[in-house]
């Protein structure tokens, strides 16, 4: 008798647009279909600050499955809908939503999200082609495309535009900060700004000096950080440095191994405290005992 296959571990989620709503008929459903855990978020569905949901597709493993109750649960149009599939599938996990025929770990759920895609697109050529004749018709009764307030020069316009840049930036810092700020929070202000962005980039991201002080400034002004973050880094004595870069790497990405970490030092070029370039994984595991009887808060288990 051929053994049963492994049942796929499935990861509820739930969102609400306001306070005065309740997530108890979300979790029913998915309870009921097999989820466990059920992570819960409080958001509109047009904002981009999402960050229970952020880190549940960072977080998310191969063959897991994110499920929800609707797809507009999930996603603020087809084409952040399919962007978030896409992100999931590129970690070799799946996507469900209960209501919709959408399951992406069976044939039937990939011909509904391609016939998705195509809506997609056709909205977009749509949009797109609605914005090239709003232009036309603009031009021929002489009027110039864009905010004409702005191009005037008015202070009131341009304030405005700015205010609304502005919030849409703080929306995704938000949506992003747990991906870079504990690792900030760990290293600064006793590593440069070179250093923070090294350790981020090597871990996936895309930052340069500039603008990660630039995020870390806006987050310190609306009060959501330490201003110390932003201080002078001073000298540290090259066993500290390397035990507080080392904790940085740890915190930063929870799920790396102690050998992954040494071999993320030697890309680095990161000299050993004897002056060697090649890392152990004891080596490794010796600063992050350091850093964590000085408090420094290392992940468990590694």
């Amino acid at each position: 008798m051929s053994p049963s296959p492994t049942r796929k571990r499935l990861i509820g989620y739930a969102r609400v647009s306001t306070e005065d709503q309740a997530h108890d008929a979300q979790i029913a459903e998915l309870k009921a279909a097999g989820c466990e855990p059920i992570h819960q978020e409080q958001a509109s569905g047009a904002s981009r600050a999402r960050p229970v949901l952020s880190r549940l597709l960072r977080e998310i493993r191969k063959d897991e499955v994110l499920v929800v109750v609707r797809i507009d649960r999930l996603a603020r149009s087809v084409s952040h809908l399919l962007e978030v599939i896409e992100d999931i599938e590129a970690k070799g996990a799946h996507f469900r939503s209960l209501r919709d025929p959408i399951d992406t770990s069976t044939p039937q759920g990939v011909f509904s999200l391609q016939v998705l895609g195509a809506v997609a697109q056709l909205e977009r050529s749509l949009i797109s082609e609605r914005t090239k004749a709003g232009i036309r018709a603009a031009k021929a009764k002489g009027k110039q495309p864009g905010n004409p307030g702005i191009k005037a020069g008015n202070p009131e316009a341009i304030r405005k535009a700015a205010v609304a840049r502005h919030k849409v930036y703080l929306g995704d810092l938000l949506t992003r900060a747990d991906t870079f700020l504990p690792t900030v929070r760990q290293m600064r202000p006793h590593h440069s700004w070179d250093d923070v962005v090294q350790i981020l980039n090597y871990n996936g991201q895309r930052w340069t000096t500039q603008s990660l002080r630039r995020a870390i400034k806006r987050l310190v002004a609306e009060k959501l950080a330490d201003p110390k973050l932003l201080g002078k880094a001073g000298r540290r004595p090259p066993d500290d440095r390397l035990m507080t870069l080392i904790a940085g790497i740890a915190i930063g990405n929870p799920a790396l191994s102690l050998r992954d970490i040494a071999a993320q030092l030697e890309r680095m070029r990161e000299r050993t405290p004897r002056g060697g370039l090649k890392w152990s994984a004891s080596s490794v595991q010796f600063q992050l005992m350091r850093a964590s009887k000085l408090g420094l808060a290392v992940p468990d288990g590694i």
